[in-house]
C-alpha cells in the first residue's frame, strides 16, 4: 500500500511543490498547536452540532458539512490566509490566472458508521473540461487525529495524471493518517475520497480550498459571507473571498439604486466601503485598463 509524503509545516515551498507535482498530495505535520486546534473546535462546535447530515451516499448519511466559516468563525480566518498554503496556491494556480480565490471553507465531520465515499476528483465540480489546467488547491486541516479506523482521507498518489475513467485498485490507495493539527494538501485533479469511519469517534477535518479566480466558486461566498459580514474582514481576506476584481472586467457590479443615486460599474470593494473606486465611484476607465493590461503582460505565464 502506498503512503503520502510528510513534511514539517515550515518546509520550503519549492520542496513541497516538487512532491505535489509528483504525487498530487502530501501532509504538513503539526501546522497548528494542540491549543490552537482545541480553541478552533470549541468555536466551531455549536455550528457543527446543529448541522444536519448529508442527503445521499456522496455527501454522507453519517457526515455533516458546516459552511459559511469565514463569516461564522474568526479562528478559521488565519487558516484561510495561512502564508504557507498561499505560497503553494501562488505556485500552482497563478500560472493560469491573475488572481486565485477561496473556493470553499467547510468543516467535514465523519461520524462512526459512515461508509467510505466514492473516489472522485474535486475538479469535477466544473465538469470534465479544461484538461491540462490545474484549477484547484485543497487542504484538510485535521482537528482530530486522522486514522485508518476513523475515516482518514483516501488518496491515490500520482493519480492526477490518470484518465477520468480509470478506477483505483485497493493496493493503489493511501490513507492520510496524521496527528491533529496537521494538514493534508492535495490538488483538484488527484483522486481521493473520505474514508469509512469504523471507530467509535468522530473525524473532524477543516476543508479549505482555493481555485482559479475566473471560475465559479463551489461555495457561493457572496451569500455565505455577504457584504455586511465581509466588512469585518481584513482587506486581503475580503479580496480572497471574492471582493476584488479579477483581471480587467471580472467582478464589477452596478448598485441597484434609484436613478442618479448611485455609481455605475464599481469594483466589489465598493460594497465594503473600501478603496477601488474613483471620485465618481466608477472604475478608473482607460488609466485602469492600461495598468491592468501592463500588469497582466508582466505576470501572466502562457498555459502549457
Amino acid at each position: 500500500m502506498p503512503s503520502l509524503a510528510h513534511f514539517p509545516a515550515d518546509a520550503p515551498a519549492d520542496e513541497i511543490m516538487a512532491v505535489l507535482d509528483r504525487d498530487g498530495a502530501l501532509i504538513l505535520d503539526d501546522a497548528l498547536s494542540p491549543a490552537q486546534v482545541d480553541a478552533l473546535v470549541d468555536e466551531l462546535r455549536p455550528w457543527v452540532m446543529a448541522t444536519p447530515t448529508g442527503r445521499d451516499s456522496f455527501t454522507g448519511e453519517r457526515t455533516t458539512r458546516t459552511g459559511a466559516l469565514v463569516a461564522r468563525s474568526p479562528r478559521t480566518r488565519p487558516l484561510v490566509m495561512d502564508k504557507r498554503i498561499l505560497a503553494l496556491c501562488e505556485a500552482l494556480l497563478t500560472p493560469n490566472c491573475h488572481r486565485f480565490q477561496l473556493h470553499l471553507a467547510q468543516l467535514i465531520r465523519i461520524m462512526p458508521g459512515q461508509a467510505a465515499q466514492a473516489i472522485h476528483r474535486d475538479r469535477w465540480a466544473w465538469g470534465r473540461q479544461m484538461p491540462g489546467i490545474e484549477p484547484q488547491l485543497n487542504t484538510i486541516w485535521a482537528l482530530t487525529d486522522f486514522t485508518a479506523a476513523n475515516g482518514a482521507t483516501q488518496v491515490i498518489p500520482g493519480s492526477q495524471t490518470w484518465d477520468d475513467d480509470r478506477k483505483a485498485e485497493p493496493a493503489e490507495i493511501a490513507r492520510a493518517e496524521m496527528r491533529k493539527g496537521s494538514v493534508l494538501v492535495y490538488t483538484g485533479t488527484v483522486f481521493h475520497s473520505g474514508g469509512a469511519n469504523d471507530s467509535d469517534m468522530d473525524r473532524w477535518g477543516l476543508n479549505i480550498t482555493y481555485s482559479l479566480g475566473w471560475l465559479r466558486q463551489e461555495e457561493n461566498m457572496y451569500l455565505s459571507c455577504p457584504p455586511q459580514a465581509a466588512r469585518e474582514l481584513e482587506p486581503e481576506l475580503a479580496a480572497l473571498v471574492g471582493y476584488a476584481m479579477s483581471n480587467y472586467a471580472l467582478g464589477y457590479f452596478t448598485p441597484p439604486l434609484a436613478p442618479g443615486e448611485g455609481p455605475e460599474t464599481v469594483p466589489p470593494e465598493w460594497a465594503l466601503g473600501g478603496a477601488g473606486a474613483d471620485a465618481e465611484g466608477s472604475l478608473g476607465g482607460a488609466e485602469l485598463l492600461a495598468t491592468v493590461i501592463e500588469r497582466a503582460r508582466k505576470t501572466t505565464k502562457p498555459v502549457a
